[in-house]
């Protein structure tokens, strides 16, 4: 006989990944189940996509100032502001990889934004020292474009190797999705900020919202560090990701990580799995690349007047955000806890494909905006996060050194590729269509090395 069967029955019931959600469908039991966030990961979830608000808010203030003060000497400007962006990140990474040997995290992680800070404020006054059209406002706005370029990707990377420090392999399946929730609503803030106010004040005022909101994202990281979450090598201890989000920080989180600034660089090209990503980051960097300048081809032959240009990209940018906000909200951590991060990295590989192949047969607007549409909106709410996830199998030393070569130099070295490749086969005669074909086989490359990738670090979390 069983002594529990006048028990009531148990008020709770198993979540996928071994947690518990009551069974009483109140507002919080709703909320988890529809994002899978527990009620104890509340405070270092909200903490992080504040974060990844604030650092996404700075760079989409000032991206328009970049674009227009880019444009300033010409479009001839480009390629070689690009090449100066590739230069600054070879000298950037090392730099910024001889603070991670030295100092602990909260104290580099602070240093990084705080220097960033001070560039704004120093831009501000010599953009406000000279007069526009100058030869001196000239190459201030040629710097400047160089220096946003390295700032966008620095502070993006910076984030997410604090984010692969503070949350384990299995919590970051389940919530690094949502936290990108607050990337894409900084962005669209801070888009709407520039929009707004570009026209009302001087352009150079709009660097004091960044400088505010990378202060709080400051304010953010050292929350976090108080909150703790976890830390140390994603790959050791199992059982710590279950722990208490707010349990105290471990003591080699505060450690400091020691080795050289170019210890990144070495760590990449011995290891075949840090090889992998490169690659990986390589080939969409590539695509992207010809995908740009297949943009400019058909928009400037479909759409004569600059008024309906503007319109089809700002469309296209409202259905690329509802898309991935929407995704990230309710599909993101349910597709890679439930499919794995190698199947959710290949699904950006395989549209890129099939999107390739569509506009090798029909190079037209309408099949471009679907593709550009689907590419980047998958890009945003699966493909990044399920990147970011690679990384908390690895040691602390590579979670800030060799991502964050990978995220800089690695990716600014794919757009060069990229640019050089497709003004290559230009010279050859290739056409649109025919340039589309060319990134079918580079896009079922990139396919396999997602999966790859994706056996790689299940087992290396195992």
């Amino acid at each position: 006989m069983n002594p529990n069967r006048h028990e009531p029955a148990s008020s709770s019931s198993t979540a996928p990944d071994g947690g518990f959600l009551p069974r009483a469908a109140g507002p919080s039991t709703i909320v988890a189940r529809l994002t899978g966030v527990r009620p104890a990961e509340a405070g270092v979830v909200l903490l992080s996509a504040a974060y990844f608000f604030c650092i996404l808010s700075a760079y989409y203030v000032i991206r328009p100032i970049r674009e227009a003060l880019g444009v300033a000497g010409g479009v001839g400007d480009l390629k070689w502001l690009f090449t100066g962006t590739l230069l600054a990140m070879l000298v950037a990474h090392p730099l910024f990889a001889a603070l991670v040997a030295r100092w602990p995290r909260r104290k580099f992680v602070t240093a990084a934004y705080r220097f960033f800070i001070g560039c704004l404020v120093a831009f501000w006054a010599l953009l406000w020292a000279t007069a526009e059209g100058s030869d001196a406002n000239l190459w201030i706005g040629r710097a400047f474009f160089v220096w946003t370029s390295v700032f966008n990707l620095f502070v993006v990377s910076v984030f997410w190797s604090f984010m692969t420090d503070i949350h384990r392999e299995r919590r970051s399946r389940r919530l690094f999705g949502l936290i990108g929730v607050g990337g894409t609503l900084g962005a669209i803030l801070g888009s709407s900020i520039a929009a707004t106010l570009a026209d009302r004040i001087p352009p150079a005022a709009l660097l004091w919202f960044s400088v505010a909101l990378l202060e709080c994202a400051v304010a953010c990281v050292r929350a976090l560090e108080r909150r703790g979450g976890g830390g140390g090598d994603g790959a050791r201890d199992r059982g710590a990701e279950e722990l208490d989000p707010a349990s105290r920080v471990p003591p080699d989180a505060r450690a400091i990580i020691g080795g050289s600034p170019l210890e990144g660089i070495g760590r990449v090209a011995r290891s075949p799995y840090l090889l992998g990503i490169c690659a990986f980051m390589l080939l969409f960097t590539v695509g992207s690349t010809f995908l740009y300048h297949i943009q400019a081809e058909i928009v400037s032959s479909a759409v004569t007047t600059s008024g309906g240009r503007t319109l089809v990209f700002a469309r296209i940018d409202l259905a690329v955000n509802t898309l991935t906000l929407l995704t990230q909200l309710l599909l993101t951590g349910r597709i890679i806890g439930r499919f794995g991060v190698g199947p959710t990295l290949a699904i950006l590989p395989l549209v890129s494909m099939v999107g390739f192949l569509a506009l090798g047969a029909l190079p037209a607007l309408a099949v471009f905006v679907a593709f550009q549409v689907l590419r980047r909106s998958t890009n945003f709410a699966l493909s990044n996060p399920a990147r970011e996830v690679l990384y908390t199998v690895l040691p602390r030393r590579d979670k800030y050194k060799a991502k964050n070569f990978n995220d800089t130099f690695v990716y600014r070295a794919g757009d060069q590729i990229g640019a050089w490749s497709f003004a290559g086969l230009g010279a050859a005669g290739l056409g649109t269509a025919a340039m589309a074909w060319t990134m079918v086989p580079v896009a079922g490359t990139w396919l396999l090395v997602a999966l790859w990738l994706g056996k790689r670090q299940r087992e290396m979390a195992a």
